[in-house]
């Protein structure tokens, strides 16, 4: 196989790695869901679980989700390193090796990683092309998303994310995940708190691309002020939750104010771009 080829073919099976798309979807375990059930469900559910736990056995959900779904990327996977799906993936990868092959000056960063994948993967599409003077940023404050002060961000005023344990990956999770795929080096920077606190002062100089997964508009808007202002001309601002009503909300307003012209381009179903 020539150089090429073998890059393609890393690639190609570290997506379908990444997004857990080469196995069917496990069972989900049911206690992830039992804050929606009544009291008295509840309490059934966690007795005959620690019930379970003394033979190895655990009480889990069938998972339905179908092929397609997951190629979106609009479940919460049980296993998957990413959940946003292999179209998003794919479309990550040709903004970067756009940016590789137009020389868009600038570094890598996701705001709000999750389990990391994403990142991985960008960290995975410079090293297979041999890059060594990008870095990759990954921003996330390893507790989940924040509570909405819809004080200074009413938008956001009654968003649940925060109530969302399945969200919270540590950081320690993350670079051990990282490290799983012998891609946790140098040119790998961790940013680790509140976007609010964390990006305004962040080293970045000059960006290539800037993703954000934030969910809210407050998450939202602080990326874009802190980021966008950095980002190289011909970069990309990729956008993961654009269906969300806050995050939707959030890029218009900001695209509005700096009087940002830039058509959006669609992806999935939630996964937007523009070029700057």
């Amino acid at each position: 196989m020539t150089q090429t080829n073998d890059r393609t073919a890393y690639l190609e099976l570290l997506k379908k790695v990444l997004t857990f798309s080469l196995w069917p979807e496990p069972g989900i375990p049911i206690e992830r869901g039992m804050h929606r059930g009544s009291r008295a469900r509840n309490m059934l559910i966690s007795a005959v679980s620690k019930a379970l736990d003394r033979f190895d056995l655990q009480l889990v959900r069938k998972n339905r989700a179908s092929n397609d779904a997951r190629a979106e990327g609009k479940i919460w996977p049980g296993y998957a390193d990413t959940m946003v799906g292999l179209k998003r993936l794919t479309s990550l990868q040709e903004c970067i090796e756009r940016i590789l092959i137009e020389k868009i000056e600038g570094d890598l960063i996701e705001t709000g990683v999750w389990r990391g994948g994403t990142s991985i993967f960008m960290r995975a599409v410079l090293a297979a092309h041999g890059v060594r003077d990008r870095k990759v940023y990954v921003a996330d404050s390893f507790q989940g998303l924040p509570p909405p002060d819809t004080s200074l961000w009413p938008e956001d005023k009654g968003d649940i994310h925060h109530t969302a344990p399945f969200l919270a990956v540590s950081e320690e999770e993350v670079k051990s995940n990282f490290a799983k795929y012998e891609l946790l080096d140098d040119q790998v920077v961790f940013l680790k708190g509140w976007f609010k606190d964390t990006l305004p002062v962040a080293p970045l100089k000059k960006l290539a691309l800037i993703r954000l997964d934030g969910d809210m508009y407050g998450s939202t808007m602080d990326a874009l002020v802190a980021l966008y202002p950095k980002l190289s001309p011909g970069g990309f601002c990729v956008i993961d939750d654009y269906a969300l009503e806050g995050c939707r909300k959030a890029v218009a307003d900001y695209r509005e104010e700096h009087s940002i012209n830039a058509p959006t381009e669609h992806i999935d179903w939630t996964g937007a771009y523009w070029r700057k």
